[in-house]
């Protein structure tokens, strides 16, 4: 991966519905080539996909709580059957497993503080293997999710 492909993935992250004229022109090639660079991050898996970010109050998902979770089984059988469970949920948006304690981060999206009460009690604390669920509560977000670096890791 070369400084134009680097500058195509910052420019897409910032913007995915640019043309493909609007892209060559920011990163200084004419269209067929800058379209081959995108078709070539595209098929090699460096670029995954295109999404819309959207407003979570403007669709009933304006509250967010993050959750840790840690087990108390740890068998292979059972943190597969959580994994597998908090994949399925819609409520769940991101799940991470972690290093250490806790075992999970999640972070949850639902309506309000009530959506939320019910889906704690009756869906996440009866997921099999949890000895703990704690939620935390985000006063404002400093820094949404402005997508992944990327610079040239080697030239440090």
């Amino acid at each position: 991966m070369d400084a134009i492909d680097r500058r195509i993935l910052q420019e897409l992250q910032r913007d995915g519905r640019l043309s493909n004229t609007e892209l060559a022109d920011r990163v200084g090639l004419t269209p067929s080539p800058c379209l081959r660079r995108v078709r070539h991050l595209e098929r090699t898996g460096v670029i995954r996909g295109y999404r819309a970010l959207l407003d979570g109050d403007a669709i009933g998902r304006g509250f967010q709580a993050f959750v840790t979770v840690v087990m108390r089984y740890e068998d292979h059988d059972t943190v597969a059957e959580f994994e597998r469970r908090v994949a399925e949920m819609p409520e769940v948006v991101e799940a991470h497993r972690l290093f250490g304690d806790p075992d999970f981060l999640l972070r949850v999206a639902v309506a309000d503080v009530r959506a939320y009460e019910r889906f704690y009690s009756e869906t996440l604390s009866g997921l099999p293997g949890v000895a703990q669920a704690t939620s935390h509560l985000a006063m404002k977000a400093i820094k949404a999710d402005v997508g992944l670096p990327v610079t040239d890791h080697r030239a440090r």
